[in-house]
């Protein structure tokens, strides 16, 4: 038996992550205009920035409590207000590094080996990865372009089995760019509480709702003793590379999630957390400009491909459309791959999203105008080929 035979199957079995796959020959190729980057294009604010760099002169070097700064976890249960959710910051709330520990963490503590995790899909990618490293089965739940991509208690209801123990919402979601309203929520979690699931609620594109105001499911009756809310700083506040998000769930659950944020991180980065810190307490007028540019961003990339003949339902929310390729007779691995090689378009095939994503694209509208407009050029000039 050879060293890499007695490594992890479970992890040697765990497909590499099919975006960056496209990066990496994106990366190797010239004059390659990129809508593949699930990032904001906008700089962290110099203000945000600035509070790090004084904190760093200031000697704030050491580690914070494991849950994360006092002050921080009071602003953000003052933020999360904001949404109908009231949590206790000494005892409701976790700093994390990234939504990502997030996920990875609430998944640890409420799956046990054999639970069966229900993750609505197309999805963000590393749900079911982390379910499998956490012990658990994921099991996909098909949304639909005709339902806008929205999860309905008739297909939810279809997945559930006795060993379903956890569902994953991510709304606004990634890819689609979906939205739930109250309304939607309502009736997912009336089917919640009937059979007793917990839900981990990803709310970090919550900001970028162009259509009303982000509804959390965690504030409707019921719900609240049942859901662990994630969320962060990198979406809205354009703070990726900062690697500060957050956890809000109550005590009971919360405490168990501490333990292993204590054991395998101790805590996030203090000049990231005063970075933070800021972001919130005076980062709201820079927050919105931006919202405001992805909105028009938005429209423009919808009505490019709707103009060149592809299908796009509206994004009601984060950063990215969704358009059908379905047309063009080819797979979304195919027209993704003859799209960077022909024209220099770098998107990412809708089928590493999971069950549901095949026939689309995911092509991300967070970068400049002029950059939209070029690539929406050269994708119509692409499907112009295809249909000769």
């Amino acid at each position: 038996m050879s060293l890499y035979d007695r490594l992890s199957p479970a992890v040697k079995n765990i497909p590499s992550s099919g975006i960056r796959r496209f990066f990496d020959l994106a990366n190797q190729m010239e004059d390659v205009i990129s809508l593949g980057v699930g990032e904001p294009d906008f700089v962290t604010p110099w203000h945000v920035r600035e509070a790090s760099v004084d904190a760093l002169e200031r000697g704030f070097t050491s580690y914070t409590s494991n849950k994360g700064l006092p002050e921080l976890r009071a602003a953000i249960a003052d933020y999360l207000q904001d949404f109908h959710l009231n949590y206790n910051s000494e005892e409701e709330i976790v700093v994390t590094v990234g939504g990502s520990e997030a996920i990875d963490i609430a998944l640890r503590t409420l799956l046990t080996p054999g639970d069966e995790v229900l993750i609505p899909e197309p999805s963000y990618v590393s749900y079911r990865p982390c379910t499998i490293l956490a012990g658990g089965t994921p099991v996909g739940v098909p949304t639909y372009a005709e339902d806008e991509f929205r999860l309905t208690p008739e297909h939810l209801r279809a997945r559930i089995t006795p060993q379903s123990k956890v569902l994953i919402l991510c709304f606004p979601n990634n890819p689609t760019g979906a939205v739930m309203t109250e309304e939607d929520l309502r009736a997912i979690a009336e089917v919640a509480i009937e059979h007793d699931l917990f839900v981990i609620s990803d709310e970090i594109y919550a900001e970028l709702t162009y259509e009303g105001r982000h509804a959390s499911i965690a504030a409707i009756p019921g719900m609240r003793e049942r859901t662990v809310v994630i969320s962060g700083m990198s979406k809205a506040f354009a703070m990726t590379g900062w690697r500060i998000g957050y956890a809000a769930a109550p005590a009971d659950i919360l405490n168990l999630m501490l333990k292993i944020h204590q054991y395998t991180i101790l805590c996030a980065p203090v000049m990231g957390q005063m970075a933070a810190l800021e972001a919130l307490r005076n980062g709201s007028a820079e927050k919105q400009k931006m919202v405001d540019k992805y909105n028009q961003r938005r429209r423009m990339i919808v009505k490019g491909f709707r103009d060149m003949g592809l299908a796009c339902h509206e994004p009601k929310g984060a950063f990215y459309a969704f358009p059908d390729i379905r047309s063009t007779g080819l797979t979304s691995e195919e027209f993704a791959e003859r799209l960077l090689q022909h024209s220099r378009v770098a998107v990412v095939p809708g089928s590493v999203f999971g069950e549901g994503g095949e026939g689309f694209i995911r092509c991300s509208y967070a970068t400049s105008v002029e950059q939209i407009q070029k690539a929406l050029e050269r994708i119509g000039d692409f499907v112009k080929t295809l249909s000769l």
